[in-house]
């Protein structure tokens, strides 16, 4: 739920998923619709049903405990290098280091901004440097790190207790930050698009359909019904097939 969404947003919906579905097995068998109903005002829907498929996993062959080992945790749906080795870090205390945007840029100014690395050199260097004692709490730290610190723009270097260190230090370009509107949002984007129309479906009963149709702030019809296609490839509306007009979440 954290990912590329402000952790204001995601604390309470946090506790109002995990009241509805409070297990692992609760979570997989639940209807795909019901999981983005709960998923409203996240973003980014296709996470919820990865969730669910990667709980559907966990459930049929790890017996319903969440796998610890990073290359199992690769297996489960949705799951990425980041994701598995931020739950192997953070919950089972293994020494991987999870390389987030915020990680990604704290390691490769404290290796001079100049020095390009492939993905795999900088996660050689992020699980290299992970205290085998303390990998939770050296991954809190990083990732907090780059978020109040050593930050995109207007770096607070001469707080920075990596300073010492930095080969950056002075000298981290500064980038203009791109806007958007008032509430954080971009309303040409096909994600803002999406996250409309499932707004609208989850308004509609269970097992009833809902018509989406255009156009929907910037986008014309012909959008819509692109996102429309777009979202039945994925798995998360189904359409009428009398009536493509006709939608509803996916069962």
């Amino acid at each position: 739920m954290a990912q590329q969404t402000q952790i204001s947003r995601v604390s309470q919906q946090w506790a109002t998923f995990m009241a509805t579905f409070p297990s692992v097995e609760s979570l997989a068998e639940a209807p795909a619709a019901d999981v983005l109903r709960a998923w409203r005002g996240l973003g980014y829907n296709r996470r919820a049903l990865n969730l669910q498929r990667a709980a559907r996993v966990i459930v049929s062959e790890h017996g319903g405990r969440v796998p610890s080992n990073v290359d199992e945790l690769l297996r489960l749906p949705g799951v990425g290098p980041y994701t598995a080795r931020a739950v192997a870090a953070l919950a089972f205390g293994k020494a991987v280091g999870p390389v987030d945007t915020n990680v990604r840029r704290v390691l490769g100014r404290l290796m001079g901004v100049d020095v390009a690395m492939s993905a795999r050199d900088l996660q050689a260097i992020a699980d290299g440097s992970v205290p085998p004692a303390r990998p939770a709490d050296w991954t809190h730290a990083l990732m907090d790190l780059g978020a109040t610190v050593c930050r995109p723009n207007g770096p607070r270097c001469t707080e920075c207790p990596a300073a010492q260190w930095c080969r950056s230090v002075k000298r981290v370009p500064r980038r203009k930050a791109r806007g958007a509107g008032a509430d954080g949002t971009f309303a040409s984007t096909s994600r803002w698009l999406r996250g409309r129309i499932l707004d609208q479906l989850r308004d509609v009963p269970d097992a009833e359909w809902g018509a989406v149709v255009g156009p929907i702030g910037e986008h014309a019809a012909v959008a819509v019904g692109t996102a429309l296609l777009a979202m039945e490839s994925e798995g998360l509306i189904e359409r009428d097939r009398s009536d493509p007009e006709r939608v509803r979440l996916a069962r």
